[in-house]
This record gives structure tokens, C-alpha cells and sequence, in this order.
């Protein structure tokens, strides 16, 4: 089939090598702008480009497709099949509308939960049991179309974000490949408007933690958001990175350090329960797991967080 694709981050990578796989005709890519990237600000291509350029297919990255001159451009390509991978930007009606196959998207979650930017992350945040992909057919709404294929899988009770994501990446694009397959088959499910929720996109200021949750609600956080933005506090002044923990017996003030061990590292009181740090980093020093940290760095028992 002719298809068209549109995607940018490291999640639309395999359903686009899917697609080339199977042999369908993938006749260009849409990608969002270079951006600066790092410290250095160096100017970098999203990973559907680097992949697209690298199979020779042609690479479109407009700052919007509401633009007339830009849907005659997508015209001339003459897509049978529009596929949509975490593209970053909403279809207008005249787009949708181009292909006679129609507008597929693949969404990382089980729709009609999490619609929004980060179906993924918010998963584990909310301490969800279960999460997966969902393909559906595309309208003007945010993420609202007719589901047409699912997958689900169960959360790793330790699993993060970054490992669920690689995960559902790999399914979605075999998803992508089943749906199109399966295509004039498939009977087209409405969502349940009424069973929604949304995934508003991460920022530094979701990252701070509150230690009056609870450690179960805490570790869902932390395990979030990572490895982007992870979570935050401040330990002796200075800003502190929580890459992983594991909840654990303690009672204290919220935040207040239980137990610091240059052996067995820190445990840090909750709302309810308690938990023990296990990779951590001072924000512009080294990552390395709490005990470690203890064994160059003095933190008291007593010591609150977060202050």
C-alpha cells in the first residue's frame, strides 16, 4: 500500500521499520522540525528522520500542516493510507481527509484511557495495572477516533516508563502492521467519552516530590519519570535526582531521612510507608545507587528532604 508517514520520537521508529518490512510503498515521512538538543544546544534531527533518510525515503518536516501550500504538497503524494505515530501535531480535517484509506494512528495506551501526549508515562504515574497500544481511525478530536486493534500488557511492578515504553514501541508497530492487514475486516469500536482521561504532557514541576504521599504513590512517580524528566527533591541544600526506590516499613515526618547507611544507603519517610532510595544523583554529579552516595556524602538521620 502507499502510504504516507507521520511520526517523530523514538516510539514511531519501529512502526515505520515495520511498514518498510512488510513492503509497503512508503512514499514520505513527516517529522517535526530539528531541535537543539543538550547543554550544547546542538541542532538535532528527530529519530523517524535519521531512520527515513537512511532507507532513502523523502523527509517533510513543516511547522504546520493547516497551511494550503503544504496539504497540495501532501496531494501530489497521492497516499493511499495516512499512519500516524506520535507525530506531535493534531491532522486538520483538509489532511485527514487526503487519503481514501483514510488516517490510522497508533496510540500508546488502552483508549480510551490517557488520551494526550503521554499515555505511557501517566500509566505508570497513576499506578495503573495494565497498559498498551491501541490503533484507531483518526478525526479532528485529541485522540478520540473509532479503535480498530488493542494490545495489553501488565505493569512490572519495578517496570519504568522508559522499559514499559520500549515495550509497547516494539508491539505497536506489529499492532500497525496486524491492523493494516486486517483492514477492510476490522469493525471500528466507538470510545467511551465518558471513560476518558488525559495525559498532559511532563514538566520539571510534575518532577518535585511531595513526601506526604504515600511511598507506593511515590514510587509510581518516580518510576514515571523515567529517564525524562525524573523526579526531584532537595537533600542538604542541594537538588537531587531520584531514579529508582522501593518502598519499605518506616514511619516519620514526610521526608524525613529514616535511616542513613554507608552499607544498605537511605530510607526516607512517606505520608505512609517509607522508601528506600536506590539510585540517585546530585544534580550535575554522578549517578550511582545510595549507599555509594553515602560513602562520599553525610546526610544525618533526621535530615528532611525536600526543604
Amino acid at each position: 500500500m502507499r502510504i504516507v508517514f507521520m511520526g517523530t520520537p523514538d516510539f514511531a521508529v519501529p512502526s515505520l521499520q515495520a511498514l518498510i518490512d512488510a513492503g509497503h510503498e512508503v512514499c514520505a515521512v513527516y517529522t517535526q522540525p530539528d531541535k537543539p538538543q543538550g547543554r550544547k544546544q546542538v541542532l538535532t534531527a528527530p529519530p523517524v528522520k535519521a531512520l527515513a533518510l537512511a532507507q532513502g525515503i523523502p523527509v517533510f518536516q513543516p511547522n504546520t500542516l493547516k497551511n494550503e501550500d503544504e496539504q497540495a504538497q501532501l496531494r501530489t503524494l497521492a497516499p493511499e493510507l495516512i499512519v500516524v505515530v506520535a507525530y506531535g501535531k493534531l491532522l486538520p480535517k483538509a489532511v485527514l481527509e487526503i487519503p481514501p484509506r483514510g488516517c490510522i494512528n497508533v496510540h500508546g495506551s488502552l483508549l480510551p484511557r490517557w488520551r494526550g501526549a503521554a499515555p505511557i508515562q501517566w500509566a505508570v504515574i497513576a499506578g495503573d495495572k495494565t497498559a498498551g497500544v491501541t490503533t484507531m481511525q483518526m478525526t479532528e478530536g485529541l485522540d478520540t477516533g473509532d479503535m480498530l486493534l488493542k494490545f495489553e500488557t501488565e505493569i512490572g511492578a519495578r517496570e519504568t516508563a522508559g522499559e514499559l515504553f520500549d515495550r509497547l514501541a516494539a508491539a505497536g508497530a506489529e499492532l500497525l502492521t496486524d491492523t493494516i492487514v486486517k483492514l477492510d475486516t476490522i469493525t471500528p469500536q466507538p470510545q467511551d467519552d465518558s471513560q476518558s482521561c488525559y495525559a498532559s504532557m511532563l514538566n520539571k514541576e510534575l518532577a518535585v516530590v511531595d513526601w506526604s504521599k504515600t511511598a507506593r504513590e511515590i514510587d509510581c512517580l518516580i518510576r514515571g519519570l523515567n529517564p525524562w524528566p525524573v523526579a526531584l527533591s532537595m537533600l542538604t541544600g542541594e537538588r537531587i535526582k531520584l531514579y529508582s526506590a522501593t518502598p519499605c516499613e518506616g514511619r516519620g515526618t514526610p521526608g524525613e531521612v529514616l535511616k542513613s547507611d554507608p552499607k544498605s544507603g537511605l530510607v526516607v519517610a512517606c505520608g505512609e510507608g517509607a522508601l528506600r532510595l536506590d539510585d540517585i544523583q546530585l544534580v550535575g554529579g554522578k549517578r550511582m545507587d545510595s549507599a555509594a552516595f553515602l560513602r562520599g556524602h553525610a546526610v544525618a538521620a533526621g535530615t528532611v528532604l525536600g526543604e
